[in-house]
């Protein structure tokens, strides 16, 4: 399988630029591609790993910390969206001391349908536990469920070090709240451990850090809370609400799809697949008593079977004056990135997008950006607006992002905050690797079959002006139809989207009322061009450079296969479109073993009925491709 593979202790260096300092960074893996299992007796298992981080008197800047899992060697991959915690368990070596900080909170994707290459990597900033990760620290990685340890992940934990003057000196870490509290329960309400917390900040203290990661679970009748309920929280400092919200969390965008399961249905503050990003609140430090309460929606289970679960761990972390005055760092480049996170948004040119921050402690009102693709002239952008210290801006850049065929990098580098030389220059430059956009051809088809349910859908293209040049309505529709439209284009860069009003896509397994709809793009003789994953949740994107001598993509096959519906109690139809005709093979598997066999000669396109076992669940396990097409679907 592909593998992502981190050094312990490695040093990296970037580049330097302009006049800045090198950022020195060092990657520490505490756990490095170990397959985890749950443990079926308990309930949850731990896998803990130790590092060496740097030493107190060193300066860190900046810590990120990357998950990724993939598809162990030696087992199936696991199939639930399962809660896991990664704690720091023990600082200061084997006779240090113990801790229970929770560094982050990871929710399993369902696994059932990657293949044995998948693997994916998420990230999360974990500056705000620097203090701790010093010197030889055990991380633990808890995973949790009960599935039989035939199934399992690769796991691997990396701590991203990036050296430096620190933004502010960390003063003091203080346990807020931390727990697995009831919901719902009249006789024991959740408010009863979410109480008011008051205390006094340190003197040497200027402000502080509420970090909450909170993820709603459980759904029992009848309002299925806290897992697939929306409910307020409010945030008090000081008798102040500085943060309302629901804790709800849509799901059909998820950058990681499609999954096995329900992956799509939106749910109490995450979705399957997902490194929560922690709520972060700062506060300024005040003399004397202050206070901090957490405060959830009132409700009871009208039923009394209560099954609502709040999972709540907060902190305070108190720090000093940041150190600059002026300070910005980029934080990301979303386009153009190959980044999985950012694979709903990519690959695109149109209009790059770029998130920085304000680590200064005089409020930014300018700054200039210098940008481009290297090997290409680098243009620049002077932003104005107001960011106060610790905020971040999401901006758009001016003028489409170049590229050359193939893998291309994009940089970006903050300069003159507030017409001043920035006083930490290691963080203001960032690169990002792309792929150029695909190529096709200035005519082709676009081939769309609708699903029960044609209402939820549009398709629209744009060219860089973002002038509409074609697009079909969902009111032009009829359900389960096919739509072929014939597009003939100047040579260009183009921009193809696909919305799902209802986020369940062209098919979703759990509702197969809805059909099976499905779109692609067919050459004039009608092979396959591209085709979109029908399972897509809120939708598709494509970006893509139509030329009058586009090249076809051989290393992408161009094969359609689709099985509907995937959950049946009599009968399946097998969609299969081949970009050439080939003898099919068609084998339906029962714990790996062929028990029924159809083959077909010199098939191209092919839809075919078949009767399977009642109560039956299938999925397409693998297609082969050579001197004939091979598939077998899994009955389980």
């Amino acid at each position: 399988m592909k593998k992502i593979f981190w050094s312990i202790c490695t040093l990296a260096l970037t580049l330097a630029f302009s006049d800045a300092k090198a950022q020195e960074v060092t990657n520490m893996t505490t756990h490095d591609h170990i397959t985890i299992t749950t443990d079926v007796s308990q309930g949850t298992n731990s896998f803990t790993g130790w590092g060496v981080f740097p030493h107190q008197q060193e300066s860190i800047r900046r810590i990120k910390m990357q998950v990724t899992l993939g598809h162990p060697d030696s087992l199936a991959i696991a199939h639930w969206d399962y809660l896991d915690f990664i704690n720091i368990k023990k600082t200061g070596g084997n006779s240090g001391q113990t801790r229970d900080i929770e560094l982050g909170r990871l929710i399993t994707p369902y696994g059932s349908s990657f293949t044995k290459d998948w693997s994916y990597t998420w990230e999360v900033d974990v500056t705000d536990f620097s203090s701790m990760l010093r010197d030889s620290v055990l991380i633990e990685f808890v995973h949790n469920g009960w599935e039989p340890e035939k199934l399992g992940w690769e796991l691997t934990v990396n701590f991203e070090i990036q050296k430096g003057p620190e933004i502010a000196k960390q003063i003091k870490f203080t346990e807020l709240y931390k727990g697995d509290f009831p919901y719902g329960n009249i006789d024991d309400p959740v408010e009863n451990y979410l109480t008011p917390i008051s205390f006094r900040f340190e003197e040497q203290t200027d402000f502080g850090r509420i970090r909450i990661q909170h993820t709603g679970h459980g759904f029992g009748k009848p309002d299925l809370c806290s897992e697939f309920c929306t409910r307020w929280r409010e945030v008090v400092f000081n008798d102040q609400v500085i943060d309302k919200r629901h804790l709800w969390k849509e799901c059909g965008d998820n950058p990681l799809y499609p999954q096995g399961g329900t992956w799509i249905f939106d749910r109490g503050h995450w979705c399957p697949g997902d490194l929560q990003d922690p709520d972060v609140f700062q506060v300024p430090a005040k003399e004397g008593t202050n206070s901090i309460d957490i405060d959830m929606m009132p409700y009871v289970d009208s039923i009394g079977e209560v099954e609502g679960r709040e999972i709540v761990t907060a902190y305070l972390i108190e720090y000093a004056a940041p150190n600059n005055k002026f300070d910005v760092a980029m934080e990301e480049i979303m386009v153009p990135n190959k980044k999985q996170n950012y694979g709903r948004m990519n690959p695109a040119v149109f209009e790059p997008v770029i998130r920085f921050r304000n680590l200064g402690s005089e409020p930014l009102k300018e700054l200039k950006i210098k940008y481009g693709t290297e090997g290409f002239k680098p243009k620049t952008f002077k932003w104005t607006g107001n960011l106060n210290f610790s905020e971040e801006t999401t901006l758009y850049l001016p003028e489409m992002a170049q590229f050359n065929a193939g893998q291309n990098t994009y940089s970006v580098e903050l300069l003159r905050p507030n017409g001043k030389k920035d006083q930490w220059q290691g963080d203001n430059q960032m690169k990002s690797v792309f792929h150029a956009p695909k190529q096709l051809p200035t005519e082709f088809v676009v081939t769309y079959k609708t699903n029960n349910n044609p209402e939820e859908n549009h398709l629209f293209l744009i060219n860089a002006k973002k002038d509409t040049l074609y697009q079909r309505m969902p009111s032009e529709c009829e359900a389960n139809t096919l739509y072929q439209d014939t597009l003939r284009l100047d040579a260009g860069l183009y921009e193809f989207e696909l919305t799902d009003s209802a986020g369940n896509g062209l098919e979703f397994w759990a509702q197969p009322e809805a059909g099976y709809g499905y779109l692609r793009f067919l050459d004039i003789e009608g092979n396959i061009l591209h085709h979109f994953i029908s399972d897509c949740g809120n939708g598709r994107f494509l970006s893509f450079e139509a030329t009058t001598d586009a090249k076809k993509d051989t290393t992408v096959s161009q094969n359609a296969f689709f099985i509907y519906p995937r959950r049946t109690k009599d009968k399946l139809e097998l969609d299969a479109f081949l970009e050439k005709p080939q003898t099919m093979r068609v084998q339906f598997m029962s714990d790996g073993v062929a028990v029924e066999t159809h083959e077909y000669l010199s098939i191209k396109y092919h839809l075919r009925r078949y009767a399977c076992r009642q109560n039956t669940h299938l999925r397409l396990v693998n297609s082969v491709f050579g001197g004939f097409a091979s598939l077998a679907i899994d009955t389980f």
